[in-house]
């Protein structure tokens, strides 16, 4: 069509003929003057005859008579009829020559009305002022228009109102110039709706040079241009909700600060939105039902923003909204950017709004699903801000209010910068840390309540840095939020099957020690999580039957049918399954009866209480006592008093774990643990006072 184009223009602007006519025939512009001066010879010629024919006839009319003496009539005769006979040759030749370039017009006049009939393209010739000369068929075939209708109004009367400006432009820079642009513009089709147009311009010259009209050859481009803008959306916009994404927040943040430059009463706040425990919903739910969460919690944080009819802007000291922005930036993360602000607390009454509408239940299938909303705020200061600061700043403003509790809302402060600085470096340290290998493994013994004798113990990571160690409190949520949790559990469960292995061939027991590891929510939701274990216990030779694999409840009740799936595949291998931190989450022993669990763990929260306080203390009982029902082992977890080891013991808790008998250690401090108790060989006592619980034994410890 390219081409096509071309061939057009080349012929209403200056027609070309064949190489062999155009080398025979003058230029088409010249056919005019060639008339003309045909007519003016044939009048002197005319005048000539007249002339000689009077001087003829009468003698003496023109010449004197002795000057037609010297003449003979016969030769002017002759002379006259020469001067006829060449005129009429010439006059032969002139006029084939006019008529074959008439017939070249002709034939050019068809191959222009067959082009313009046959193009997709829509083709105009307009005047000087704007005036329709000419339309070509295709615009009653794309916009619908009959040649009467478009002549009946001005070039300008379909191009949209906002597209006027620039199309005059093209048109008078085109004029100008000599060269027309192409150019994009939206054009009413006949049903009302509007289409958009690519068009080229090129001059008609006129004889001084000027431009004396237009030729416009336009094609619709409709198509393209929603393919375009659904791209350039699908670009800046996130898929599942349909709100601006990073990019497109980011954009807009970036306009309100050079706004807020201009006009230093311009305020504004940043609003970054995350949704507590979603990871819970998502893994009990399905992904399925936590994308369609994510598109309820969308929905209505557009609807509650719109009180106003658009999305963020302040009005008054209502703090009712109006317009800005609402994304997801991705997972459970949502921003919002609030302008106009006239105090900084209508950003806080925005959050606290927003925290209410999301409070209220969300309908997922037959399923009524409550969740709450961590909120950061931040404000520009004075200093130059960038839009990835402060989004950066309401972010580590978001993690302070989830640090604080569920539903929280923290504004940011430059304390919390440092905080995250901090965070970030000991991020960078725990990279490098499970590079060079700067983990170690330590365990704490587990006591048989019954006879004070080492049963088991919990391996557990210890970080020796340069500056001394680090106790996983500091850095396992952060490992978890990074991944790191991943590589660094599977050495410590590969050093534990070590270890425990050897100890088996140096120590014997009755019944055979074993070692207990922790899972992390992102370690237990892998899909080839057993396949890791066995992978594990091949390399190193241990018997899966001495390890206890603990999961708090928390993560067990997450997606319930996963997890007793996960469970009883774990199972499968050998491994017993402990319950840790017991009775600080929402299950309970009748629902974990359908797991394939050996040992509960009662949280140190419970045990750290059970000398003092009476509730607590009956919790405990009803857990053992439910506990032994159904056939669990029972383990009281923090037991740093001799108090606390009475009435465990009284209690009928079978095992114990805490500072009392000893503190995390490395492998060979335990060993000499094992070596007391097996020196001493005590069978069952009465009074349920651990070997490792003398006097002499506490002292050793807390001396090491």
């Amino acid at each position: 069509m390219s081409d096509e184009r071309g061939e057009l223009l080349t012929l209403v602007n200056e027609p070309k003929l064949d190489p062999i006519e155009s080398s025979v025939l003058p230029p088409v512009e010249k056919v005019d003057e060639r008339e003309w001066w045909l007519w003016g010879l044939a009048i002197t010629v005319t005048l000539v005859l007249v002339v000689g024919i009077l001087s003829l006839a009468f003698p003496g009319f023109v010449l004197s008579t002795s000057a037609v003496d010297l003449l003979n009539v016969r030769e002017w005769i002759r002379a006259l009829a020469a001067l006829v006979l060449l005129f009429d040759i010439h006059t032969v030749y002139q006029h084939l020559q006019i008529q074959q370039i008439r017939r070249c017009l002709a034939q050019r006049d068809r191959l222009f009305q067959l082009i313009t009939e046959s193009a997709v393209d829509m083709i105009a010739v307009i005047d000087g002022e704007g005036k329709r000369l000419y339309n070509s068929p295709a615009y009653h075939k794309i916009l619908g228009y009959s040649p009467e209708d478009l002549a009946a109004t001005s070039s300008l009367d379909q191009v949209h109102p906002d597209d006027r400006a620039r199309v005059l432009e093209a048109a008078e820079k085109a004029r100008a110039t000599g060269r027309g642009e192409r150019l994009e513009y939206r054009f009413r089709h006949r049903d009302g709706s509007w289409r958009v147009l690519e068009s080229t311009a090129s001059p008609i010259p006129g004889p001084e040079g000027k431009a004396e009209g237009l030729v416009i050859v336009n094609r619709d481009v409709t198509d393209r241009a929603r393919a375009q803008a659904a791209l350039a959306h699908h670009t800046l916009h996130d898929h599942l909700t349909e709100l601006p994404n990073r990019a497109l927040f980011l954009d807009r943040l970036r306009r309100a600060l050079v706004r807020a430059e201009r006009h230093p009463e311009a305020r504004f706040a940043v609003l970054f939105l995350d949704v507590d425990e979603f990871r819970v919903f998502n893994d009990s739910l399905g992904h399925r039902a936590g994308d369609d969460l994510l598109r309820q919690i969308a929905k209505r944080l557009i609807s509650c923003l719109r009180d106003s009819d658009t999305i963020a802007r302040v009005e008054i000291a209502s703090a009712s909204l109006a317009d800005s922005t609402v994304a997801r930036i991705g997972g459970d993360e949502f921003t919002v950017l609030v302008e106009d602000l006239h105090n900084p607390s209508d950003a806080i009454r925005i959050a606290e709004r927003i925290q209410q509408r999301l409070a209220v239940p969300f309908s997922i299938g037959d399923t009524a699903v409550s969740l709450s909303t961590s909120v950061g705020i931040a404000f520009p200061e004075d200093h130059p801000y960038t839009a990835e600061d402060l989004l950066r700043d309401a972010e580590i403003a978001m993690y302070r209010a989830k640090q604080r509790g569920r539903a929280g809302c923290e504004i940011f402060d430059n304390a919390m910068h440092v905080t995250a600085i901090e965070r970030l470096q000991l991020e960078t340290d725990l990279r490098r840390a499970v590079e060079l290998g700067e983990f170690e493994t330590y365990y704490q013994p587990i006591i048989d309540l019954s006879n004070g004798r080492v049963v088991s113990v919990e391996a557990l990571s210890r970080w020796q840095r340069p500056t001394g160690t680090t106790m996983p409190v500091e850095f396992i949520d952060l490992a978890d939020a990074t991944g790191l949790i991943l590589p660094l559990n599977r050495q410590l469960l590969h050093e534990a099957c070590l270890q425990v292995k050897s100890w088996h061939l140096r120590f014997s027991s009755d019944p055979p020690l074993r070692v207990s590891v922790n899972l992390t929510p992102r370690q237990f939701a892998q899909a080839d999580l057993c396949t890791q274990f066995r992978k594990i216990f091949d390399e190193t030779g241990a018997d899966p039957r001495w390890v206890d694999l603990e999961i708090t409840e928390t993560i067990a009740m997450a997606d319930v049918e996963r997890s007793m799936a996960v469970l009883a595949e774990c199972k499968g291998l050998g491994v017993g399954i402990s319950i840790d931190d017991f009775g600080t989450g929402y299950s309970s022993l009748s629902r974990l009866k359908h797991f394939s669990v050996s040992t509960l763990k009662i949280d140190r929260s419970f045990i750290s209480a059970v000398h003092e306080d009476p509730d607590a203390r009956e919790i405990v009982r009803v857990i053992i006592q439910l506990a032994h029902n159904l056939g669990l082992k029972v383990v009281g977890e923090g037991v740093e008093t001799e108090k606390q080891e009475g009435i465990l013991c009284d209690l009928g808790c079978d095992l114990a774990q805490g500072f009392l008998y000893s503190r995390p250690e490395k492998p060979d401090m335990i060993e000499h643990l094992f070596t007391q108790t097996s020196a001493r060989n005590h069978g069952p006592r009465e009074t349920c006072s651990p070997v490792l619980c003398s006097s002499k034994n506490r002292s050793a410890i807390e001396n090491r």
